[in-house]
């Protein structure tokens, strides 16, 4: 009877707990007028200062890069706020440890070990830095000392770009720049903490900060310095035709801005410590290097870690959209700026046709951008933080709990002096990457030329098959489409219906024969895409469902304004097959409508030097250097998977059943709430609690929740669902209830599980309440590297499959010399 009164206590703290997380900011937001959302303004405007006086850094700093460019002025101005420019998103990363509960600290990151930064890390040393060798005298912080032969940087100019005085900054912290200070890291810049007075400066040990955890994991540590951060953090990397000899150590010209972060340790990156037994760690630890769940912040509850993807011929991207990217906009999606608002004539001022009509790149791997390019871009600095005094009101970052709202564009430009002056800068972002995006070709990478086959019957099979078969979805040129048939007016609630139309059209040897043709003349490559962008229905793609089940910018949520009517309007797919995570048995899931569903073409420009594959690298080895060598060997093996799925990675448990794999614990792991970060009514508490419930308060005052064994798939914890996120009072009740059940059913099962039970013991509580979870999960697709078996026999085993997977009927699969040839000419990509 002790331990049954022990756990219905400890479920219902849980329960209040959880309740009282979830209520306090919609509580504060009611009982605080001033901070409810529309009202607030950022640091900027707070501190009187308008977008006019942030004007664009005009200073060719970064001219070595880019394989050394001729840039104009604005692509000028247009890379350095790619690559400089964080947008006062300080503030926002400074509040992220707090959000994480001590997991991710910036400014551990930009202090640690420059001279094994790349290898642990994935992040680029930035160059005319040297590793710290002591701790600086002011505030005893490791960081990276720059170079006395290096000019000064030129962002960093404090007389030319004022920083934005506000609290302490200005007073007892130097007023500073308001792109920052270098921080040795590309893409991350140091800011003066306006928080740091008098009090804090007295209270910081910079020994203490790396050292003792009572002290760095409390909330309420100020920090001497906020670290920004800019797109270009996770959008420069190696360049594939100019790599680094040494990685560690790159100078400007081995860069590129728009290649992609791919080589980042997302995991290592957002929860320092590392530690295997912290869930959060094995949550993040599904992300595979290059690849990163950009709704971890504004959580949607579905774990979708997705590849940072390069950004090339922009032009050609841009003609495409005029022929298949048209989009209906309306209400709060017009507030979106379009460059016919910035710049007069050119190839970006096409994209936007009087009062509602887009014709627009669709740059999400869900497709759900779709408001014009420009909108999509401003996008991007509101996801890292810009405007975070507005943003964060409108879900509980990380740990979700509280029903998402929309952010309005139009409280931004009301209320925020940095958005309106990103709003400014971006249309020449636009330009450098219209000059800039050239594809990066294997025959001008150094040694390139020995992997390209010149025997022309190879190379000739080889576009053969890639007409017959890849090349409905990765070209944008193709064959006129048939009378009856435009894509481009499809787009909303008829899609589904007419894309299956196109799809009937490319299997026939009409369209087959006029792409062939397309494809063998010399100048096929020559300003190609090699994509459509076209949605694809997860039906026939079958890879894993949970990027496309997104709901961020489905209606009424955070990205609202950011997607289009044609994007919401967007029918069901219908019905996947997904495979049980603890027998394996194939389950049917019906797809929502709404948008999601869908995934838009990535574009193969380039993809010698872009592998693993498929939308979250999970397809493929990886290897940490960025030489053309290794780049190869990454492409051969990730290429032969794609076209040979059953080379790919089975599952560790369901493998000889045919599973592919799922991202599994893997090591007996807690959900912590260090004691620093518990809430101060609590506290006084915690001892007590720890003598009633030391399964869930430790000696130390830290809340877990576990343990949770070895081998239980990461995603049936991430995907559940704590809201009903539905008006219907009737299924609200119905979920709540589940949840309820739930809860009190796994940690009363977890509670009574003896201190030496095995992971085994462990993982059959958690089967037992796994109906239970999968209900409640968003997504339960948790094949990770399955699906895009275009070319291969595994396309026609339809066996099991729903009504809507055998729709699209089957095809001849390549044999074994055609996937040879096709990869002979994808390498001249």
């Amino acid at each position: 009877m002790k331990w049954l009164f022990r756990i219905l206590v400890g479920v219902g703290f849980i329960l209040v707990l959880s309740a009282g997380l979830i209520l306090y900011p919609a509580i504060r937001d009611w009982w605080h007028p001033p901070f409810r959302s529309g009202n607030v303004a950022d640091e900027a405007k707070a501190a009187g200062r308008n977008a006019a006086s942030f004007h664009a850094a005009d200073e060719d700093y970064f001219h070595d890069m880019d394989r050394g460019i001729a840039l104009t002025g604005d692509e000028v101005k247009g890379r350095n706020a790619w690559i400089a420019w964080t947008g006062g998103n300080d503030r926002f990363w400074d509040g992220m440890t707090k959000a994480t509960f001590g997991s991710f600290d910036l400014l551990k990151i930009v202090s640690s070990d420059r001279d094994t930064r790349w290898k642990v890390l994935g992040l680029l040393n930035e160059p005319c830095f040297n590793k710290a060798t002591a701790p600086d005298p002011k505030y005893g912080l490791l960081l990276d000392v720059r170079r006395s032969d290096c000019p000064a940087d030129p962002f960093a100019n404090a007389q030319k770009y004022p920083g934005v005085a506000i609290g302490a900054r200005g007073k007892t912290v130097p007023l500073g720049s308001y792109y920052g200070e270098p921080s040795g890291i590309v893409g991350l810049r140091l800011f003066s903490n306006p928080e740091f007075d008098k009090a804090a400066a007295e209270r910081w040990d910079g020994n203490r900060y790396y050292n003792d955890p009572s002290y760095y994991n409390d909330k309420n540590l100020v920090r001497p310095y906020r670290v920004g951060m800019s797109c270009g953090f996770c959008h420069v990397g190696p360049s594939p035709v100019h790599p680094p000899a040494d990685p560690e150590h790159p100078q400007w010209a081995d860069l590129s801005s728009t290649v992609g972060a791919q080589y980042m340790w997302v995991d290592r990156l957002f929860v320092y410590s590392a530690s295997k037994s912290n869930f959060m760690f094995q949550l993040v630890h599904t992300y595979r290097p290059g690849a990163m769940d950009t709704s971890l912040v504004s959580t949607d509850y579905i774990n979708n870690p997705r590849t940072m993807n390069a950004i090339y011929n922009v032009g050609n991207r841009l003609a495409l959209a005029q022929q298949l990217g048209k989009e209906t906009i309306a209400g709060g999606e017009l507030n979106n700026k379009q460059f016919k608002d910035y710049l007069q004539g050119g190839p970006l001022t096409k994209s936007f046709v009087a009062p509602d009509t887009v014709f627009t790149p669709r740059v999400l791997k869900d497709g759900s951008d779709a408001v014009g390019a420009l909108g999509a871009l401003n996008r991007v600095y509101l996801n890292i933080g810009l405007f975070s005094e507005e943003w964060l009101l409108h879900f509980n970052a990380v740990v979700g709990g509280k029903p998402i709202s929309p952010i309005k564009i139009s409280d931004a430009q009301k209320q925020s002096s940095y958005w309106q002056a990103t709003e400014m800068m971006t249309p020449a972002t636009a330009l450098f990457f219209l000059k800039a995006a050239r594809p990066d070709l294997l025959k001008d990478a150094p040694g390139g030329n020995t992997y390209l086959s010149t025997d022309q019957a190879v190379l000739m099979r080889g576009k053969s098959a890639f007409a017959t078969t890849c090349a409905r979805c990765h070209s944008s040129k193709m064959p006129p489409l048939p009378a009856g048939l435009d894509l481009a007016a499809c787009n909303g609630r008829g899609y589904i219906d007419c894309f299956k139309q196109y799809w009937s059209w490319t299997k026939t040897s009409d369209f087959k024969e006029q792409m062939t043709q397309i494809v063998l003349q010399p100048d096929f490559l020559n300003d190609n895409y090699l994509s459509n962008e076209l949605r694809i229905p997860v039906t026939l793609l079958r890879t894993n469902a949970c990027s496309p089940l997104a709901t961020n910018a489905i209606a009424g949520n955070i990205w609202d304004n950011f997607s289009s009517q044609s994007y919401k309007h967007l029918p069901s797919v219908g019905t996947i097959t997904v495979r049980d995570p603890f027998q394996g048995q194939r389950r049917p899931f019906a797809m929502p409508d709404g948008g999601r569903g869908y995934t838009r073409v990535p574009s193969l420009v380039s993809l010698w030097s872009t592998g693993p594959y498929l939308l979250n690298n999970s397809v493929g080895p990886f290897d940490e250097s960025p030489s053309v060598d290794a780049r190869m060997k990454v492409f051969q093996a990730s290429v032969e998977q794609m076209l040979w799925p059953e080379r790919r990675t089975k599952d560790t448990v369901l493998g000889k059943d045919g599973v592919y794999r799922i991202d599994r614990t893997t090591a007996r792991s807690l959900i912590t709430l260090p004691q620093g970060f518990v809430p101060e009514i609590l506290r006084p508490l915690q001892g007590t609690l720890h003598l009633w419930l030391p399964w869930l308060v430790t000696q130390g005052g830290d809340i877990t929740i576990g343990p949770i064994p070895e081998g239980v798939p990461v995603n049936l914890i991430a995907n559940l669902r704590p809201l009903a996120e539905t008006s219907d009072p009737v299924q609200a009740a119905n979920h709540t209830a589940r949840l309820v059940g739930l809860l009190h059913g796994l940690k009363a099962s977890l509670a009574s599980v003896p201190e030496n039970a095995t992971d085994e013991e462990l993982r059959r509580h958690f089967a037992d309440q796994g109906p239970a979870m999968l209900a409640l999960d968003k997504c339960t697709d948790f094949e990770v590297n399955r699906g895009h078996y275009f070319g291969t026999g595994a396309f026609n085993e339809v066996d099991g499959l729903s009504d809507d997977e055998k729709a699209f009927g089957t095809e001849p699969p390549l044999n074994d010399d055609d996937k040879r040839a096709l990869i002979e000419f994808l390498k001249t990509f």
